[in-house]
């Protein structure tokens, strides 16, 4: 049976990949940043439009923009999760709200679970998870899912950067020195398929391809990949340098924020696939897409 879901955050990585996933079932209205200002007063923008679920995949997402601009960050990741907490509840409705790893410290030395303390360590973070507080103090049936370093075929990312940069040039480099687990848009929209309406679920929930990996590997199984795919480099190998040596980064950034999903398999029966697989078919898809 079809539903009415409202998707914001249309153009982002993630949230393309929800529009176009879930309008193959459902009835989706999609919220862009032209149709929807998270810095202005959300209630009255969504004035007379009726749905039954509601998913905000719309963000601030640049560390450091958000450790410089404090207060329009509060209000798109922080404030903005509670208004629409708020007129959920008040219709009757969940909201899933997705948020991210940077909630933690990223000082543990083994996958991160939902119950683990979070402790942020820059506004991005510290905003992202006020925002699931304030989500879930307007209804304990809403869901915060965390994802972590989102890639996928809609809008361009670290994977894209860096197979254009190995293409042109001689020397790639990729901090190795920082952990987490890939998240693969397509792969996520259907893990959140049952988490719609089947599985109701509240709280916290993690979502991430399976496995961790610093930046280095995540780029050398890229370039690997496209190897397959007979592209041509100039370079073959990923130089590592340290988190430290980013003297240009303004925000400070947790070194492992790698996330359990048993929680998510527990619930549904999915498990997500291993994160080189999820590389590896990006990739394949990408330059077929462009031959």
């Amino acid at each position: 049976m079809k539903r009415n879901i409202v998707i914001i955050g249309k153009n982002g990585r993630l949230g393309a990949a929800l529009c176009r996933d879930l309008a193959e079932k459902h009835d989706i209205r999609t919220f862009g940043r032209a149709e929807l200002d998270l810095t202005k007063p959300i209630r009255e923008q969504l004035k007379g439009v009726e749905f039954e679920l509601l998913i905000n995949a719309a963000a601030a997402t640049n560390v450091d923009w958000c450790e410089q601009h404090v207060a329009e960050a509060s209000l798109i990741n922080a404030r903005s999760a509670s208004e629409l907490g708020i007129l959920c509840a008040e219709k009757g409705v969940r909201c899933l709200h997705i948020s991210t790893d940077y909630v933690f410290d990223g000082l543990a030395s083994r996958p991160y679970h939902e119950e683990d303390a979070a402790r942020p360590i820059s506004i991005y973070g510290k905003t992202k998870r006020l925002g699931e507080e304030l989500l879930l103090q307007s209804s304990p049936d809403h869901l915060a899912i965390r994802v972590s370093w989102v890639f996928g075929p809609d809008k361009p990312g670290f994977i894209d950067l860096l197979l254009d940069r190995a293409i042109n040039q001689e020397a790639v480099e990729a901090i190795d020195d920082k952990f987490s687990a890939p998240t693969y848009t397509v792969d996520f929209a259907q893990w959140i398929r049952p988490l719609l309406f089947e599985f109701p679920i509240g709280g916290i929930l993690h979502l991430c391809n399976s496995g961790g990996c610093s930046w280095r590997e995540y780029a050398q199984c890229a370039i690997e990949a496209a190897r397959q795919e007979n592209v041509v480099f100039k370079a073959h190998e990923v130089r590592p340098i340290s988190l430290d040596s980013m003297t240009t980064f303004v925000a400070r950034r947790p070194p492992y924020t790698v996330m359990a999903t048993d929680k998510f398999s527990k619930t549904t029966g999915l498990s997500p696939r291993p994160w080189q697989d999820a590389v590896r078919e990006f990739v394949q898809k990408k330059f077929s897409r462009e031959q």
